[in-house]
């Protein structure tokens, strides 16, 4: 990267920001917790202190825009690794972008087309929604001779931002700089690679701001459901778009959260509910490619269309594929394990599942944990979403006290290629609630696991197959006699495999009964090392007082 590429002005005032931070979290959590009596209260302090330095976060992002308005939406995702002080203060930045002047934007056209006129037979100055890398404004087309309307289409127009290249280059290059920081604080250290999450945010921003990429991604979504009519994706007009603009037909219809309009229009927002958790599966568990910004302003409801099930009938509409998300082929196959394994209420195969997807810290105990895994499933297995998110406060301390050397040691992760999925699926969450709090998610998770099962099951049938299931049970009888007769003649053995953990105790144990055995030998030694002494044995009682010294401290070698 060039010296030209960067604002160097702009580089360090972000630099100067985070060693800020840097230089705030240093001093209290790793020199005042040190003095006496002040562990408590650096303790107790602690969410007020990130809830202020999040606030000032989101004050310079929103001031500077750029990629600081995305790294904050992406931090925001992060609950794995962020409390939740700073996570939900940054929540809101959505809602918080200034928008371009429309001279700016104007500016931007120009550069992109010889003559906007010949594209755009009208287009509104006022933003329609403005975004951290770009601003949607409502536009319409000329109309086309053969069709011979006296109107063109409504279309939506993005419009990156003005120098918005250049604004990345340099936030990135700052930002880089900072991730290499955020290696040196051990929790952050322990659970994530902060420069390998620095890539895949930037290789992310990159794939945004390359708009002939998202018109590909609008034709993929298109063709993915061009058999449901109970979807809508957005026509693309390619020969008005470019890399830096890009031209959609205008939906319309009514904002996803918008609950009371939807009412008016007579839709039943809980079959909204239901459609938009089934697109996502589908999208998720079958095509492997999905929408990653499902945020309120890129979803829509339109009335009158065609699939309601009672109600009015309506059509859901995704609009903006900037942010796609991929799932690669190893990845989709733990995926689908994790929905079969919940289907089942199997946890140690959805513990497994998780692992190959490398949500556990190495050395992790995975049979306590699936231990774990499995009482969650029978606490939550057919609850709604309103009681999925309000739990009974003496479920959680009870499962707090049973298993409080896994929250203790905390061995979990979230692998990065799963960000993007996990926020989806966040934000998916927030809004399905919303819309129908008493949805029964399991129906879903039931049904395309059900359906995943059934496809393994036709695609892994053969004859070779079926006899590796009959060996076993042609091999059964000889198996049994030999059993049999092992055990007549006193030669059968059992072998189990010692768990680590019994173990441990039992090695304690076993140091505590020799502690035990050396401090008696001394308390009789003592004794009579005291009996000695009194009865005008001064040397006997001396010795018996120096060899009593000794079994003591043999009793206190190797204690924990």
């Amino acid at each position: 990267m060039s010296a030209q590429a960067i604002d160097h002005g702009r580089y360090r005032q972000i630099l100067r920001f985070f060693a800020g931070v840097v230089a705030h979290l240093v001093w209290w959590d790793v020199l005042v917790v040190r003095l006496p009596l002040a562990r408590g209260w650096v303790r107790r302090s602690r969410p007020a202190r990130l809830r202020r330095i999040s606030r000032r976060f989101r004050e310079l992002a929103v001031r500077m825009g750029g990629v600081l308005i995305k790294l904050g939406q992406f931090l925001s995702a992060r609950v794995d690794v962020l409390p939740p002080e700073i996570t939900e203060e940054l929540a809101g930045l959505q809602d918080e972008v200034p928008p371009v002047p429309p001279e700016q934007i104007q500016a931007v056209l120009a550069a992109e087309f010889d003559d906007v006129t010949t594209h755009f037979a009208d287009f509104e100055r006022t933003p329609l929604a403005a975004a951290s890398l770009g601003q949607a404004h409502c536009a319409r087309l000329w109309p086309e001779r053969e069709t011979g309307h006296r109107r063109g289409p409504a279309v939506v127009v993005k419009v990156q931002r003005p120098n918005i290249e250049h604004i990345v280059r340099t936030d990135l290059a700052a930002l880089r700089v900072v991730a290499r920081w955020a290696m040196r604080y051990p929790p952050i250290r322990r659970r994530a690679n902060v420069p390998a999450l620095m890539d895949e945010f930037a290789a992310t921003l990159w794939e945004e701001l390359d708009y002939e990429a998202e018109a590909q991604n609008a034709v993929r979504f298109a063709q993915m459901f061009a058999g449901d009519r109970g979807i809508k994706v957005p026509a693309v007009y390619r020969q008005h778009s470019t890399g830096r603009v890009l031209v959609l037909e205008d939906v319309g219809g009514i904002k996803i959260t918008d609950v009371e309009a939807m009412a008016g229009a007579g839709v039943d927002r809980k079959q909204v509910a239901t459609r938009l958790m089934d697109a996502y599966f589908r999208q998720i568990f079958k095509e492997g490619f999905f929408h990653a910004d499902p945020h309120p302003g890129n979803l829509f409801v339109l009335p009158d269309g065609t699939g309601g099930d009672g109600g009015r009938p309506f059509r859901l509409a995704f609009v903006d594929f900037g942010m796609v998300g991929h799932v690669e082929t190893l990845m989709g196959e733990n995926l689908r394990q994790m929905l079969v394994s919940i289907t089942q209420r199997d946890a140690r195969g959805l513990t497994e599942a998780y692992n190959n997807l490398g949500f556990f810290l190495p050395g992790a105990d995975l049979e306590r944990i699936a231990e774990a895994q499995g009482r969650l499933l029978d606490q939550l297995w057919g609850r709604n979403l309103l009681e999925l998110t309000q739990p009974d406060p003496r479920e959680v301390q009870e499962m707090g006290r049973e298993f409080r050397d896994i929250l203790y040691e905390f061995p979990f992760q979230v692998p990065q290629d799963f960000i993007y999925l996990g926020r989806t699926l966040g934000m998916l969450s927030g809004l399905s609630t919303l819309l129908d709090p008493t949805m029964n998610p399991w129906r879903q998770i039931e049904r395309y696991g059900r359906e995943i099962i059934g496809q393994q099951e036709t695609r892994d049938f053969s004859w070779e197959l079926l006899l590796e299931w009959l060996r076993p049970l042609v091999a059964l009888p000889a198996q049994a006699q030999r059993v049999l007769a092992a055990a007549e003649a006193g030669k059968l053995r059992v072998q189990t495999t010692p768990d680590r953990a019994l173990l441990r105790r039992l090695d304690r144990l076993e140091k505590r009964a020799g502690r035990l055995n050396w401090s008696v030998l001394a308390a009789g030694l003592l004794l009579s090392g005291t009996l000695l002494y009194l009865g005008e044995q001064t040397a006997l009682g001396i010795a018996g007082w120096v060899a009593a010294g000794l079994f003591f401290l043999l009793s206190l070698w190797g204690r924990e």
